[in-house]
Formats: structure tokens, sequence, C-alpha cells
């Protein structure tokens, strides 16, 4: 089992990468942002909490996306056998800390995160783009400009925390998608 997180400031290119890598590792995907997304437009009751939370910019909270994220793993064994990728958490140091008791609770643990470094203008340019394209609600500049505030301000201190774990591996996001593949996958085949 090989347990991937894919970390980056929001528009940095985490799903396009995730998508590559699920490929090559034969991992499952876990998207926080999807599974979140899918539950509202479910209308879940999990959905209308998240709801509340990412339409305004803000982080779900902790312990329900850990329950999410456990009952994913829980409820697929055949699929997160090869191991898995998480791709929007954990976001702040105590979700990781979550994360790697969760996980050590499951005999495992994350093997590597893969940090995407990309420029702040490139980001918003990304995300508008992206918004027109997939007709995404949370990408307006308003609501950009929230989710990278808060990116700042409670996520990036994890690039430190994984650093010192030995485990952090930065990645130049702002290449062609096929030259950022390229790297990850030097990186990480320099440890597995």
């Amino acid at each position: 089992m090989f347990n991937l997180v894919i970390f980056g400031a929001p528009g940095s290119g985490k799903g396009t990468q995730s998508e590559r890598l699920i490929e090559k590792y034969n991992l499952h995907h876990i998207s926080t942002g999807e599974v979140l997304r899918d539950h509202i437009s479910r209308g879940t009751e999990l959905g209308k909490i998240a709801d509340l939370y990412i339409s305004k910019g803000q982080l779900i909270p902790d312990e329900l996306m850990v329950k999410v994220l456990a009952h994913e793993l829980d409820n697929n064994p055949e699929k997160t056998a090869n191991g898995v990728i998480f791709d929007g958490f954990p976001r702040t140091i105590p979700q990781a800390k979550a994360l790697k008791e969760m996980l050590a609770e499951r005999g495992t643990k994350v093997h590597a995160v893969v940090g995407l470094e990309v420029p702040e203008e490139h980001l918003v340019d990304r995300m508008l783009k992206r918004g027109q394209v997939e007709g995404r609600a949370d990408d307006n500049l308003e609501t950009i400009k929230k989710r990278l505030d808060v990116y700042h301000n409670q996520t990036s201190p994890l690039k430190e925390y994984y650093l010192e774990e030995g485990k952090y591996h930065a990645i130049d996001g702002g290449s062609t998608v096929e030259t950022v593949f390229d790297n990850i996958v030097k990186s990480l085949d320099s440890i597995r």
C-alpha cells in the first residue's frame, strides 16, 4: 500500500495530477472536493452542512472530514488495496495529525506528500478559466480570493509539518501538465 497526499493551493493542478498518478500507481482517488460536491448535489445531510462552509470559501470541520475519509477507506477495501491519493485533505496541521492517527488505526500511513507550487497570479487565472469552462460556482473571483486567504493562513503551514516528517516533495506546478507529472514520478520513484 502506497498512500499519497497531493498538496497545493486551489488551482495548482491537484485534480489533474491526481488522475495521472491514479493511473500510474493504481491508486484510489479520494478528492474531498468531489466527495463533498457529490453530497451537496444529492442533498444529503453532510452535503447541506458542507455547503454552508464551501459557499463562503471556508474549510469543512476536521472531525466531519475525517469521518468521511474513514468511511471511504473502510467501505472500499478492493479499491484501496494498492493505496490512496488524498486530494484536498489534509489542509491544516490538526487534520494532518488526525489523518495520521486514522491511518495508523488501519495499519498504514502517508508515504509521501506531493507539493504543487504555483505562483498566485497563475492560480487565480487557472480557477477563473476553470469556472468558465466547467461552470463551477465556487470559481468566482470573490470566492477564489477567500479560498487563497484560507490556504495561506491555515493550509500552507502543512508544508513545514511534512518537511519535518521528511515526506514533502516540492514540485514546480507551473510547467506543462506532462513536465509536472514527470517530475512527480521521478520524485516518488526515488522513495518507492
